[in-house]
Parts: C-alpha cells; structure tokens; sequence
C-alpha cells in the first residue's frame, strides 16, 4: 500500500479518483512490448485482446488501492497518491493506522473490492452462459470475461497470502497487535512474509 517517493519521479499522473492522484511508472509500459512479442505470432487481434485485458486488469487494481485508500479516509488517513507499477498498485498513505482493528479494515478493503468486481462478473457469465468455457482447458479460448474474472480471484488469493507487507501480511499484523505490542506483531509478520519469499524463490 505504500510507494517511495522515488517512484513518483519516475511516473507520470493520469487524473485523479475521489480526489486521489492516479500515477503511472514509466516501466508500465514494458508490459505493451512484453505482451506483443508473446502473443504477436498469433495476429493483431489477440494483441489487441491481450492488451484490453491488461488495462481492464490494472483498472481492477486502481480500485483495489482505491478501496484502501477510502477506507483509510474514514479513519482520517489522507492518501498521497496511487501508482501503477508493471507488477500492480501501490496506495501511497501519510501514514498507516493506529489501532490494529482500523489497521485491519484498511488492509482488507482492497481485496474486498475485487471480490465485488468477482461477484459481479460471476453474475453476469452466469445470466450470459459464459460459465460454460471454464469447461474448456485452452486459456485462448477463453472469453474476456472468464479471464477478467478469473484474474480478480487470483489477485484476492494472492493479497491474502501472510507475506508482510502485502495486504495478508498487514492483516496478519493487525490481529497479532491484538494480542501483543504492535513492534513485536511487526517483526513476527516480517518474519512470516520472509519465511514465504524464501518459499517463493525455491
């Protein structure tokens, strides 16, 4: 949820969201030439697919940090801004919350949001009849839909892994301050979140 200030020098702002600045990395665009070279062998018009997933997908995660950004606003946490990154989103908060249980609300809000976006997907395969190509195993020939749906449920599993400072991490955090001083939850999440890198990595 947080961004250092370096990033913001090397980005450039798209517009604002519920008076949000709504930034963009420089390094965003290696997705453009990434995504042309793997599926350029198969035409323009999976290109351009390709690439309509990809900006559906991070506007996905602009709502995402946006979910923790207005959470935050409740609690009288101001957020400086939101940047875009090839690997997502990053809400850049003045500061975190105090009290673990506000802590908690902030951090769950983001994939509470993509769990919304999931649902509403899901509704409309179901009325559309699209649920019917989850039956076929081939990724290409599944639909926009599927595949935005799909993305979203992956995005809300990945947050809620126990890997400080990611969301699940945080969450993780906040209900061990419930228990016990808040540095001591901190460094007991750092050590979780380390612990999966090192799994990550093997």
């Amino acid at each position: 949820m947080r961004a250092s200030s370096a990033r913001r020098r090397w980005s450039f702002r798209l517009g604002s969201l519920a008076g949000i600045p709504i930034y963009v990395h420089l390094t965003f665009f290696l997705i453009i030439p990434y995504i042309a070279f793997v599926a350029g062998g198969a035409g323009i018009a999976p290109v351009a697919q390709a690439l309509l997933l990809v900006l559906a997908l991070f506007g996905c995660i602009v709502l995402h940090e946006l979910g923790h950004a207005l959470t935050a606003r409740r609690y009288g946490i101001k957020t400086r801004d939101i940047i875009l990154l090839p690997i997502g989103g990053v809400a850049r908060l003045e500061r975190m919350p105090r009290a673990p249980l506000q802590e908690l609300w902030v951090a769950i809000a983001g994939p509470l949001v993509n769990v919304v976006i999931a649902i509403l997907l899901y509704l409309y395969l179901r009325a559309s009849g699209g649920l019917a190509s989850l039956d076929q195993l081939q990724p290409e020939s599944l639909s926009f839909a599927v595949q935005l749906f799909a993305a979203n449920i992956f995005i809300v599993l990945f947050n809620l892994l126990p890997a400080f400072p990611m969301d699940g991490g945080r969450m993780l955090r906040a209900l061990l301050a419930t228990r016990m001083e808040y540095a001591k939850a901190t460094r007991i999440a750092a050590s979780i979140g380390q612990l999966m890198a090192f799994l990550f990595i093997f």
